[in-house]
């Protein structure tokens, strides 16, 4: 028993069980739809995974320090319509410019969030709120044309979009579903062994704990902010190339999807508990059932949004009675999950030391 505690920590049920209904779903619906596991609905859940991963990725780096982002939907439909908009007008372009223009526009929205919270002090259900309608309307407000169209943009981004980078068994792996790859990777080390990591978990497991062990928590969650509304800007870029035809509803409610991965894939929305690889499992389950109940009972997009909403209740629900029972019960065996995955107290040292 104790073994079994040392190695494995509440967090990891959730993981485990996702990917055994990812596997149930698969199984179930390869059954019911004929042509399931082709190679073109591979590619379609692998890329619209992919660009949901990125922004989810995000949102959690604001859940952990017990903040929200509602905002990130419009953050990826404005740089996605705005950077298309100046491709149309500048065929010429370079690509590795128009990727920056993405990023650096959704880091700047990022920034602006991270100020009203962070410095201003505005709760962030009711600032990402405010900040969501009023980038939706700078969207639309945004002089000529409402519609972007694949003709109007230059060769390389409709090549992009098609592009297989190699095949496995026949499968296309595309460069939407490498950029998530690289970017799971990255803050998925950042979040279990760098200092900043450790600090989002500190702030949001305990902020007056936090606070009293010096940690610069307006800086760090102003900083959260700013790395939200980057891959949010670079979801833009991905969405932009993954689909071409572009109008002033891109990516509306992509705020909902991008909270839903996060918190169906374990993250807490009390703060401090979570990982990316748990939300990319939760992306990936969560769009899986969307693609397939729209494949087999053919309902509309409004049902699968009332779904979503459904799930988010159920994980939020589980979180709070099942797995918080499980985390009080490893708390008195006093090997608590500490972040990083080590396993033991954390001390007051550490907090300095972070």
């Amino acid at each position: 028993m104790e073994t079994i505690k040392r190695y494995f920590r509440p967090e990891q049920l959730r993981e485990f069980s996702l990917v055994f209904l990812i596997v149930a779903i698969f199984m179930f619906f390869g059954s019911q739809i004929q042509g399931y596991f082709s190679p073109r609905i591979f590619n379609r859940v692998t890329s619209d995974v992919a660009i949901i991963t990125v922004v989810a990725i995000g949102e959690t780096l604001v859940l952990l320090t017990r903040n929200y982002d509602l905002s990130v939907g419009s953050i990826v439909g404005f740089t996605a319509f705005f950077v298309g908009k100046q491709l149309s007008f500048h065929p010429d372009m370079l690509p590795l410019f128009a990727l920056l223009l993405a990023i650096g526009t959704g880091a700047l929205m990022g920034l602006v969030n991270g100020l009203i919270i962070s410095y201003g002090r505005v709760p962030s259900l009711i600032a990402t709120l405010g900040m969501l309608a009023i980038y939706r309307s700078m969207l639309v407000a945004y002089p000529g044309n409402k519609i972007v169209v694949t003709s109007d943009f230059p060769k390389w981004v409709l090549d992009l979009g098609s592009a297989s980078l190699f095949s496995v068994g026949g499968f296309d792996i595309r460069p939407v579903v490498v950029v998530a790859l690289l970017i799971l990777v990255i803050f998925q080390l950042v979040t279990a062994y760098l200092p900043y990591g450790r600090r989002l978990y500190a702030i949001g497991s305990n902020p007056e704990a936090a606070r009293v062990g010096g940690l610069p928590a307006q800086r760090i969650v102003l900083f959260a902010y700013m790395l939200c509304g980057t891959l949010a800007g670079l979801g833009g870029f991905m969405f932009m190339v993954r689909y071409g035809d572009l109008n002033t509803a891109v990516a509306q409610g992509m705020e909902l999807q991008a909270i839903a991965a996060a918190v169906v894939g374990g993250v807490s929305t009390n703060g401090g508990i979570g990982t990316m690889i748990g939300t990319v499992l939760g992306a990936f389950m969560i769009n899986l059932l969307q693609q397939s109940l729209l494949r087999w009972l053919r309902i509309s997009n409004f049902w699968v949004d009332a779904f979503l909403g459904l799930l988010i209740l159920v994980a939020v629900t589980i979180d709070a009675v099942i797995l918080g029972r499980l985390r009080d019960i490893w708390a008195r065996t006093g090997l608590e999950t500490r972040p990083g995955g080590e396993k033991g107290p954390v001390e007051k040292e550490e907090i300095h030391a972070a």
